[in-house]
């Protein structure tokens, strides 16, 4: 004779509802991802412990190497296209000023796109309780 197991589990309690869409964008815009009116970064990339407007705790993110690649894959695929087709169409084009040219816009557009990934990412782990934002804590090992 088999017997079957039944195993319940009871679902994690959501107590708040966190849009992920909603979350991401405050995120790109660098604001916090739960009430939108503070300040994610109190530099450059460093993150705030705190919303200083609803004081969420923001020091559980885990945003680490994540922001860097994105942003290395996004720039780098339109410098690249952008290089390609400059030689494409104008393929006797002076080297030196586009070389100083494409430099300064792959410097300037990674710069400006990093934090804003960063901003994203971290709304993101919060809308899905992620890293200790809400969501079920590991097993003591």
């Amino acid at each position: 004779m088999i017997e079957t197991l039944e195993f319940k589990v009871a679902p994690p309690a959501v107590t708040d509802a966190r849009p992920t869409g909603l979350a991401i964008r405050r995120g790109l815009r660098g604001k916090c991802p739960r009430c939108g009116d503070g300040e994610i970064f109190r530099a450059y990339l460093k993150v705030s412990d705190t919303c200083p407007s609803c004081s969420l705790e923001l020091f559980h993110q885990r945003a680490d190497d994540a922001p860097a690649y994105l942003t290395m894959l996004i720039v780098g695929h339109f410098i690249v296209a952008g290089i390609i087709a400059m030689e494409e169409f104008w393929p006797d084009s002076p080297l030196l000023p586009l070389t100083i040219l494409w430099c300064a816009l792959t410097v300037a557009s990674a710069l400006w796109l990093l934090p804003r990934l960063k901003g994203a990412l971290i709304g993101y782990q919060w809308a899905m309780r992620m890293h200790g934002f809400g969501g079920p804590e590991k097993a003591p090992i």
